[in-house]
């Protein structure tokens, strides 16, 4: 097959790029080249170097191809899906889509997630943008048979990033940081909430089955592990991969959401929107379209790879001064909160 990714080095795609390499399908990765560490060197991986915000441009590039599946990695707002869809709808066979698991509806009637559970998040814009990007693609759909398919990933995680509830603008190394210091960690709620985390080597196991599947177009599919954990789990499997204690200081979602407006974390888009809401994903309409599908990398396995890797690569270790002290500022004044109720 003749494939196109718009993006292809991001945390998803770069494992469904290297899943691709060495096949007998011949990739063509759209994007500015800026980020090419890490991409298989193989001879059927092609790029075009081009932003695809620039539409002319783009379309000047492709002009005289055809593809049997395009995928859009990096596009948020409907402006993006419109803009592909005049790029590629009489250009390839299969447009695919990657929206998000946080468009499902907040707070969820039934913990259990399922393709047909309802898209609704009036907490967070980023999901409401990936629902009216998704309400778009599938009009075109059903109006004119434009072959869409949307895929909803969760919290996936590769080797450079390691994956958290509560960090700053600068990703999560400050709280990896915190904890070899032996300082506490903020963790939202109580740490009892259940919660998935997907290696993005699995999701590609997922994604590459449905590339050109016949019973995907028109269809929405997520793409997760089958493991469901607390976030007391998870941060336990990470202090134990550093060899460290877990202490974790249990903050309410709402008091984060209220205490952060200031330094601008949007913690009432993805905690109250999404992380802090307890959620189980059943992936059993991906195993009917991709038979065989299953993943297999548990998270106390995955995160260990992760941070040997982050720790040995001084790009990933990004510290971030100014979360660090906003968190000992809201542990401070919890616990002070603590000294005058108890009077």
């Amino acid at each position: 097959m003749k494939i196109l990714f718009i993006g292809g080095t991001g945390t998803i795609s770069m494992a469904i790029t290297r899943a691709l390499a060495d096949t007998c399908n011949e990739l063509y990765l759209l994007n500015r080249g800026n980020r090419t560490n890490g991409l298989p060197l193989a001879s059927n991986i092609h790029t075009i170097e081009a932003d695809i915000n620039d539409e002319d441009a783009v379309k000047r590039q492709i002009e005289g191809m055809q593809f049997d599946s395009v995928c859009d990695f990096i596009a948020f707002v409907p402006e993006q899906v419109e803009r592909d869809y005049r790029l590629f709808a009489n250009k390839t066979k299969q447009y695919m889509y990657i929206s998000s698991a946080s468009a499902y509806a907040k707070l969820p009637k039934d913990y259990v997630i399922t393709e047909g559970t309802s898209l609704v998040n009036p907490y967070w814009e980023y999901s409401r943008n990936k629902i009216k990007c998704e309400e778009f693609l599938m009009r075109k759909y059903r109006e004119e048979g434009y072959p869409v398919t949307i895929i909803r990933p969760s919290h996936t995680y590769d080797e450079r990033s390691v994956p958290l509830g509560v960090h700053g603008k600068n990703g999560s190394y400050a709280v990896i940081k915190r904890m070899l210091e032996g300082k506490r960690v903020i963790v939202h709620g109580d740490g009892t909430s259940l919660w998935t985390m997907t290696h993005n080597s699995d999701f590609a196991k997922g994604f590459v089955g449905l590339i050109g599947n016949s019973h995907a177009n028109g269809e929405a599919f997520q793409i997760t592990n089958d493991e469901t954990l607390t976030w007391n789990q998870i941060y336990e499997a990470i202090a134990a991969a550093l060899g460290v204690e877990f202490k974790p200081y249990y903050v309410s979602s709402r008091f984060l959401a209220e205490a952060s407006k200031k330094i601008g974390y949007e913690f009432e888009g993805s905690l109250i929107g999404d992380k802090s809401n307890s959620v189980v994903f059943d992936n059993s309409k991906l195993k009917r379209a991709v038979p065989g599908f299953t993943p297999n990398v548990r998270f106390e396995e995955g995160i260990r790879s992760t941070l040997e890797y982050v720790l040995s690569h001084k790009e990933c270790q990004i510290c971030d001064d100014e979360f660090d002290q906003w968190c000992d500022k809201v542990i401070a004044a919890l616990e002070k909160a603590k000294e005058e109720v108890n009077g």
